[in-house]
């Protein structure tokens, strides 16, 4: 019995001393593995709170009209009123006030074909928007004949969209100029506008309507108010907007009276198009109803 029991602890403590030798064998393998493990999630973490840091608000794109009717004054003035919007404490207050903290701006002109004047670039407080303004301000004209929208749609939706580089809560085009598509092309601007709400894209309107006062800017002077009566029969060219360009969730049309009334249409249009206001789809008619139709 003494033998039969001497012999049972001796495999047990040849067991024994075998899984502690599997584990010395092993251990330098699991500690590589573990450190692998951390090293991993060392690696994910930065990544993640990088890509959160990405996220924007909006993403904005702003296609501006340098057709044969946009002179070097009326260009300057649209030039002018975009840099001033984009220095506006309203507008800067809504690029930073979002849940994300900013923005992704882009900006294209358009004539008889479109031109990227300025690439997508991040604004979450003044001084970007200010040094955003300063390089549109600088911009070199870039003109053409012909108001070929259809040509800047189709730009925007192969080109432009899809190489907004951050994650955005929502995608706005927003396009101004004095006339209708006038190329002739062979896609359909309404057709276009549907193609870009598909994929996610609001498109709004800002209309350059004709008799404006004339367009000359006064040092200090307030720019001229579009407010026009309820029961006034709306312009041509701002039905043809509602009709063929405006789309997409909470989408509107912003007209400006004339060119020297184009600073005040863009800035408002700014803060409506970066705020929540614009998911505020039927309740935004009202809205510009209290506020004139200019709004």
């Amino acid at each position: 019995m003494s033998g039969m029991r001497e012999e049972h602890e001796g495999q047990e403590r040849s067991g024994r001393s075998g899984i502690s030798g599997a584990v010395r064998d092993w251990a330098p393998y699991l500690a590589a593995g573990i450190m692998v493990v951390l090293a991993a999630i060392t690696v994910l973490l930065p990544a993640s709170t990088s890509a959160q840091e990405d996220e924007v608000d909006t993403a904005l794109i702003v296609a501006v009209d340098v057709s044969n009717s946009v002179d070097d004054e009326r260009y300057r003035l649209q030039m002018e009123g975009i840099a001033s919007a984009l220095e506006d404490p309203g507008v800067v207050q809504a690029i930073s006030g979002g849940g994300k903290g900013g923005i992704l701006f882009s900006m294209i002109t358009w004539a008889d074909r479109p031109s990227v004047n300025l690439p997508w670039t991040r604004i979450s407080n003044a001084a970007e928007a200010k040094a955003v303004a300063t390089k549109v301000r600088s911009l070199p004209r870039q003109g053409g004949e012909f108001t070929c929208m259809s040509r800047m749609m189709r730009f925007v939706s192969d080109k432009v969209v899809p190489q907004i580089p951050a994650k955005a809560t929502k995608v706005v085009l927003d396009i101004s100029g004095d006339g209708p598509d006038n190329c002739n092309a062979e896609e359909r601007v309404d057709t276009l506008r549907d193609e870009l709400v598909k994929y996610g894209v609001t498109v709004n309107g800002l209309p350059i309507l004709e008799g404006g006062q004339e367009d000359v800017v006064v040092p200090g002077q307030p720019s001229i108010q579009s407010y026009l009566p309820e029961e006034q029969e709306m312009p041509p060219l701002e039905k043809w907007y509602r009709d063929n360009v405006k789309g997409g969730p909470g989408s509107f049309v912003l007209p400006a009276n004339g060119y020297s009334d184009f600073g005040r249409a863009i800035r408002q249009k700014f803060v409506l198009e970066i705020t929540e206001l614009l998911r505020l789809g039927p309740q935004l008619a009202f809205i510009q109803r209290k506020l004139g139709r200019g709004f």
